[in-house]
């Protein structure tokens, strides 16, 4: 029998009650945050935001049609991959359970932004982000620090060779390009996770609803570049839309690990809560131009500390988290946004030196 699959939120935020009695460094973080309401759902302010996206994702739709077959829908491209990365930050919040208390509703919201309107597999992301947030940077439980096309410590530069060794050599220099072919990755790995028989987690009617919004969003957007382009028009305007969008999340998602501390089982052992998210995330400062660049996870350190806490409330929490960090000695990373994107890619160079050294 099929396991019912993960609800669509990260890991939980400790209550106080199931922290270490008075002396953990956590509990009395949380209850500040508790009494000043920070963890309140701001419906509102998302089905103002959501609305927005619509709307203009509408208008490119719109615009798309009424231009037909030119090149000059090209220039439409670049607004629909800006369009499509907000999309992909509603689905990543309604994930955390920020939008609604409700789980089934935040689940449809996640479901329509995700599935539908970006062709990524809920499922798929939920697990894969919640066992990042449950143990960030760590070397062995988090997904997103698993050898890969990157690799992100010199013990997992053993035995690459050919291809994935030139890229290990060259990975820092490699990163953003890699970037641009992020949208389209986040689309195979849903479909393959979807569709496989060898993922066993999902029921067959959650798989057939994930499944079938797939398929609805590949056939929508196909038909849409189909009918109104000619077929070379259309592969270019595809491919400008999903590189831009995959070059957008990748310059959101970088800043906010990369470099930082990198648990292993022995070091990890004393860390609390506290520790484990601080130490292994770094914010970046900035207005909220940045805010909305980086769709809040500039806020890296809050996101991590208060998962389920509502996007515009992050920076209010900042301020609690830095001083509380402060009392207690913990070393809290901010950063402007170009320093981060140096200090994430000088980790990556040092990472492939071994492999350079013996060219």
């Amino acid at each position: 029998m099929p396991q019912a699959a993960p609800a669509p939120v990260a890991e939980p935020i400790p209550d106080p009650a199931a922290c270490r009695g008075a002396g953990s460094d956590f509990a009395p973080l949380l209850r500040t945050v508790r009494e000043q309401g920070l963890l309140e759902r701001r419906v509102a302010w998302y089905a103002r935001g959501i609305t927005v996206n619509l709307v203009f994702l509408a208008a490119i739709v719109a615009g798309t049609v009424l231009v037909g077959p030119s090149w000059w829908a090209l220039l439409l491209a670049p607004p629909l991959a800006v369009v499509s990365a907000r999309m992909a930050f509603v689905a990543h919040d309604a994930g955390h359970a920020q939008i609604a208390a409700d789980r089934g509703r935040g689940r449809l919201v996640q479901l329509l932004h995700a599935n539908l309107l970006l062709g990524m597999s809920q499922d798929w992301w939920n697990d894969k982000h919640n066992r990042h947030h449950a143990n960030p940077n760590h070397i062995d439980k988090d997904p997103d620090v698993a050898a890969d096309i990157l690799v992100f410590t010199q013990h997992q530069t053993a035995g690459r060779s050919g291809l994935r060794h030139w890229l290990t050599c060259h990975q820092a220099w490699m990163f953003f390009p890699l970037t641009t072919l992020e949208g389209i990755a986040l689309k195979v790995y849903g479909f393959r996770a979807v569709f496989s028989r060898q993922d066993n987690r999902m029921t067959v009617r959650r798989r057939v609803l994930e499944g079938s919004l797939l398929v609805a969003h590949v056939g929508g957007y196909l038909t849409l570049l189909l009918t109104t382009l000619t077929l070379g028009q259309a592969v270019v305007f595809a491919l400008i839309h999903q590189m831009l969008l995959g070059l957008h999340l990748g310059m959101a998602f970088a800043p906010n690990h990369k470099g930082m501390e990198m648990p292993d089982p022995e070091s990890s052992e004393n860390w609390g809560h506290l520790r484990r998210q601080v130490l292994t995330s770094r914010n970046i400062r900035g207005g909220a131009l940045t805010d909305w660049f980086l769709g809040g996870l500039n806020y890296q350190i809050e996101h991590h500390l208060f998962p389920s806490m509502p996007r515009p409330h992050l920076r209010l929490a900042q301020p609690l988290v830095r001083a509380h960090c402060r009392s207690l000695g913990v070393s809290y990373t901010e950063t402007g946004l170009i320093d981060s994107y140096r200090q994430a890619l000088s980790h990556l160079h040092h990472v492939g030196e071994p492999l350079r050294a013996s060219a």
